[in-house]
């Protein structure tokens, strides 16, 4: 399966021409697009409505997973309604999976918690049990959505990253904002063939988990710094 991968689009309303130029070749290139998060700039509905009227032609399956400014509004239920009115396949942990063509994909936002043993501990104040606790949640719900996939090729799709490798050029203090290491373990754990991650507009491109699947920050800003024409790169898996 030929992957067309990307995040990051930042759709506004009247967004509808823009994304639909972004992404107008992607049948000639691929079988699937992935849109690993921030499909809008401030999670408005109307932004939404933009980003999905954009795709309407696009002639492939799309699956995508929202990320920290779609949540911006506070209206991300009416987000994943107009996404799943629109046909595309659309993950969070309480409906992480799907299958398109025999490859698995399993889809969570993801949040930030840190890295190997600078990873953010549940102690002290609530409101830093209550990050530690969204970290988990999201991790959990990656790993049980990849273990519930019974096939040899998944995809593990996020915003936020699972890996340092991939944050690379990002300001080191901002790391635990960015991703966490309880991601890269549900992706070793739950058998994931490649995963893809937007959220770090200055990252690097690549990576790998401990355990070697190789991780691909599709952020339109990286993409770009790559020297990518185009709004996706495209991956086989």
């Amino acid at each position: 399966m030929r992957i067309a991968a990307s995040a990051d689009v930042h759709a506004r309303a009247g967004d509808e021409e823009r994304v639909a130029g972004m992404f107008a070749r992607v049948k000639d290139d691929a079988d699937v697009l992935v849109v690993a998060g921030d499909l809008t700039d401030h999670g408005r509905s109307e932004e939404m409505a933009a980003f999905v009227r954009g795709l309407h032609d696009i002639g492939v399956p799309v699956v995508a997973v929202l990320g920290n400014h779609d949540h911006e509004a506070g209206g991300e239920k009416d987000l994943f309604r107009i996404l799943a009115a629109s046909g595309i396949h659309a993950l969070d942990r309480r409906r992480p999976t799907t299958t398109i063509d025999g490859v698995g994909f399993a889809g969570v936002k993801g949040f930030g918690g840190g890295f190997g043993a600078r990873l953010v501990r549940a102690f002290g104040e609530e409101i830093q049990k209550a990050f530690v606790a969204a970290s988990v949640v999201e991790a959990e719900a990656l790993r049980a959505g990849l273990m519930s996939l019974d096939m040899p090729k998944k995809v593990g799709v996020l915003h936020y990253a699972p890996v340092t490798a991939t944050l690379e050029g990002e300001p080191v203090e901002i790391w635990p904002f960015l991703g966490t290491t309880r991601l890269e373990q549900a992706l070793d754990e739950g058998g994931a063939a490649l995963a893809l991650h937007g959220h770090a507009h200055h990252g690097a491109a690549h990576g790998k988990t401990a355990g070697g699947v190789p991780v691909h920050n599709v952020s339109m800003p990286v993409l770009r710094a790559g020297g990518s024409e185009k709004a996706y790169v495209v991956l086989d898996v």
